[in-house]
């Protein structure tokens, strides 16, 4: 019997769908063994790129809503993880920066989302990854 839905399943942007759905689940399940969330993940990890930063500007640079990222940084901060503290360079902002638990909580997340992803690439040969992360580079819009 052959596969349900052969005209969808031809189409990229239904298997990119899924590739992203399966890579998100492996990705959220690693991070989960770490007590993480996707979100606070992504959020350690901007703060990290760009720490100490604005709270606006990070939300900005994550294209998370600002409601939405209050909790996350709620969560965050209750654990330990980041602090708030007057901008610097606009005493009426909030400037963002990891806590040295922060730093090592993310370390680890990073070991689990590489290993998660490895997982995800695993059947394909390493020069295969590297034309597949080339090729999704150029069609996803993010190579500038």
């Amino acid at each position: 019997m052959p596969a349900p839905l052969p005209g969808i399943r031809t189409l990229p942007s239904w298997l990119l769908g899924r590739a992203a759905a399966r890579g998100r689940a492996l990705v959220a399940e690693a991070l989960a063994a770490e007590g993480m969330k996707m979100w606070h993940h992504v959020v350690l990890s901007a703060v990290a790129d760009l720490g100490p930063v604005a709270q606006a500007e990070l939300g900005r640079s994550i294209q998370l809503d600002p409601k939405d990222l209050v909790g996350v940084l709620n969560d965050l901060q209750s654990g330990g993880l980041v602090v708030r503290e007057p901008d610097p360079k606009d005493r009426r902002k909030n400037a963002v920066s990891l806590t040295g638990e922060g730093a090592r909580l993310l370390k680890r997340c990073e070991k689990a989302a590489r290993a998660a992803n490895d997982a995800l690439l695993a059947p394909l040969a390493a020069a295969e990854r590297d034309q597949f992360m080339s090729l999704l580079i150029r069609i996803s819009g993010t190579d500038g």
